[in-house]
């Protein structure tokens, strides 16, 4: 009988086929292949979260399957350090530039760098994408590269595989992250007809069907642009106010809003304006700081008291500043200090509206709490 099953153990191994053998010079190309290499580094990655982390090790942040978003439940009782991100490669002797968290994976952070000076063979610009989720992973999810340095990154918050980055050289640049390079796949022209400045303004606006990327440059110019075609603008605008060019160093849209924007100079001024109608361009001016404005935030809360009017601005002349849109409509006739709140006074104009304001203690600004029409 052990014969028998010996004999019928080599019949069926002699049917089985057999593996080729490859020469060397097939091994090195499928080595290079592409295929071989999106498998090798998706294969890493898994293989390095499972030896590192108890969750979750699946989650494919390229946006090719429907996982769980979620994102790390917050503590909002406390604020306290989670994590410092730190690659000794590609963060040595680099300052980081901007930083965007993903709308659609919330425990991915891209952060940009300018160039290391000590190491001039290598890039001038880096990004690197930061996971929050897995807490013992040290490593960057992605690692994106150009030959300028990154001044302003942003996710598309349409495309989950898109990073967006606006260079020193003037460019907008885009990664890829499905197609497994470090360099970038669409960049815009270096020429007049885009950007030849620094480019500190990028966003992405619109909806998921007809959506922009906008980008602004140092000397003012602002462009529009399609994702899927960087080789040209769609619209160009200089903006100007009262015939002096505006350095733009930071930009905000209002939530919901493709057309009205603000920015903020090197001069210390905000600026408000709007992209298309018969005042397209900048409308309005705040003497707003002392030095440099160098980031502005627009009120996004989702609640049925409208607060798109409200923005924040910081500055190099150590302030913080709160500011309205909805400023008076007329003469100021009166103002009163609360008898029973320290922080509270109320104002009325010419209009017959009553407001409420309430300051903070530690803050030397005001802002509207309440505002009532008569």
């Amino acid at each position: 009988k052990e014969e028998v099953d010996n004999k019928q153990a080599e019949e069926e191994e002699e049917k089985s086929p057999k593996l080729p053998e490859l020469s060397e010079e097939e091994k090195k190309h499928i080595l290079n292949s592409q295929d071989f290499t999106k498998f090798f580094l998706r294969a890493t990655t898994i293989v390095e979260r499972a030896i590192t982390e108890e969750i979750d090790i699946f989650v494919d942040y390229t946006g090719g399957d429907d996982e769980d978003k979620d994102g790390l439940e917050s503590d909002k009782d406390r604020i306290t350090l989670s994590r410092q991100f730190y690659d000794d490669h590609w963060s040595r002797h680099r300052t980081v530039t901007s930083i965007d968290w993903s709308p659609n994976y919330p425990e991915l952070i891209a952060s940009a760098y300018n160039q290391n000076d000590e190491a001039p063979h290598e890039p001038d610009g880096i990004v690197l994408i930061w996971n929050l989720k897995f807490s013992k992973k040290e490593t960057p999810e992605f690692v994106f590269q150009c030959q300028s340095a990154i001044m302003s990154v942003a996710f598309s918050q349409f495309h989950p595989n898109i990073v967006i980055g606006g260079t020193h050289s003037g460019q907008v640049v885009l990664w890829d992250s499905r197609s497994y390079k470090r360099t970038p796949v669409q960049r815009t022209p270096l020429s007049a007809a885009a950007h030849t400045h620094p480019v500190f303004c990028i966003d992405v606006l619109g909806t998921q069907n007809a959506n922009n990327l906008i980008s602004i440059c140092n000397d003012g110019k602002l462009c529009s642009w399609s994702l899927d075609m960087l080789s040209q603008p769609q619209d160009t605008m200089e903006l100007q106010y009262k015939q002096k060019v505006v350095p733009v160093n930071c930009m905000a849209f209002p939530t919901n809003d493709v057309n009205n924007f603000i920015v903020g100079s090197e001069e210390g001024t905000v600026y408000t304006g709007s992209r298309h109608g018969n005042k397209a361009g900048i409308s309005e001016a705040f003497e707003s700081h002392q030095a440099p404005v160098t980031g502005i935030s627009t009120h996004n809360a989702n609640t049925q008291v409208d607060f798109s009017h409200l923005f924040l601005t910081s500055s190099f002349d150590w302030c913080v500043k709160l500011w309205t849109q909805k400023g008076y409509g007329d003469y100021v006739y009166d103002v009163k200090w609360s008898p029973v709140h320290p922080a509270l006074f109320a104002s009325v104009d010419g209009s017959g509206r009553l407001d409420f304001w309430n300051i903070n203690k530690d803050t030397e600004v005001l802002f509207p709490h309440t505002l009532t029409h008569f």
